[in-house]
């Protein structure tokens, strides 16, 4: 008697072979087993993620490397790793070892910058601790008049960066200007002191003791995670440093850990520069962003600048 295709042979329908991902990712506690499990066999397939059903089967080529991404899952290897992209905003970003992988709470502050540049008639955005570009290559992407530059120290992640930044060139968008610096240096960006409509920044902002999950902590480099022993290590300059780089009106927003939620627009109020200083909440409720908009009556002003939280 002839076998179905998934008995006797290498051949496996797609329904077999996603039961016994998703088992093995959960119990490698992953989780959004099944909705990871669905995303690698999606991967393999060269098939959307929704049309798996109507996939044909594994093939025992297919079936192997598919068992090999799995595996290398289980081990807690971050997805983006194994696919070696990752979805942020309109984007699929090209990330691997050595660039931090952007999380989707960050297209938040990412969204609010692109908003704040349409909305001032933006000629000037900088992203600063740029990584893999992800902020910077959206507001490129989504407001395209606007000349964006993107600042990153890390020689592990500049790679990334600049491969990204080509093939968004390459796509059409318009193409961002890459600085290699730090952006706690005191001489930051000086040619554009003044300059700058829209500051964005996501920086290295988890209290040195945190422990984070096996993702985070073997896979994303610890500059671009750590921000010294309260998280504020990289933030305090860079407030400091958009004050001076944002002309008047100008506007300035900063991701920060969920402890964060009064000490970053602390900073900014405390600072007299700022005006407008708002918290803004995740999708989760949590806080997540501040901004605040550069004062227009000199370099300190004299009175402190009040903050309130505002929604997602």
């Amino acid at each position: 008697m002839p076998q179905h295709p998934s008995e006797g042979t290498r051949r496996r329908r797609p329904s077999v072979a996603l039961a016994h991902a998703s088992r093995a990712l959960a119990e490698a506690g992953i989780g959004s087993a099944r909705a990871e499990a669905e995303q690698l066999a999606a991967y393999v397939l060269a098939v959307p993620r929704g049309r798996l059903a109507l996939a044909d089967d594994f093939t025992a080529e297919q079936l192997d490397r598919f068992d090999g991404l799995v595996a290398r899952r289980a081990g807690r290897e971050p997805l983006q790793h194994v696919t070696g992209s990752a979805g942020f905003r309109h984007l699929e970003l090209a990330v691997g070892p050595g660039v931090f992988v952007p999380r989707p709470e960050t297209e938040l502050l990412a969204g609010w910058g692109i908003a704040q540049a349409r909305h001032l008639g933006a000629g000037l955005v900088v992203d600063l601790c740029s990584g893999s570009g992800a902020i910077a290559l959206s507001v490129a992407q989504e407001v395209p008049a606007v000349r964006v530059v993107a600042v990153e120290r890390a020689a592990a992640a500049l790679p990334w960066l600049r491969r990204n930044a080509a093939a968004r060139a390459a796509a059409g968008d318009r193409p961002i200007e890459v600085v290699v610096a730090d952006v706690t240096a005191a001489d930051l960006l000086a040619d554009l002191v003044g300059r700058v409509d829209v500051l964005l920044c996501n920086p290295p902002y988890v209290p040195s003791g945190v422990v984070v999950p096996p993702e985070v902590g073997r896979h994303d480099p610890a500059d671009a995670v750590f921000g010294g022993a309260d998280g504020l290590a990289v933030i305090r300059p860079v407030v400091d440093r958009a004050a001076a780089l944002l002309r008047p009106g100008g506007v300035v927003g900063v991701e920060h850990d969920d402890t964060h939620g009064a000490a970053v627009p602390d900073l900014l109020a405390g600072d007299g520069r700022f005006a407008a200083v708002t918290g803004h909440r995740d999708l989760t409720g949590r806080p997540r962003f501040a901004t605040a908009s550069r004062r227009p009556d000199g370099p300190h002003a004299a009175a402190g600048a009040t903050w309130q939280t505002d929604s997602p």
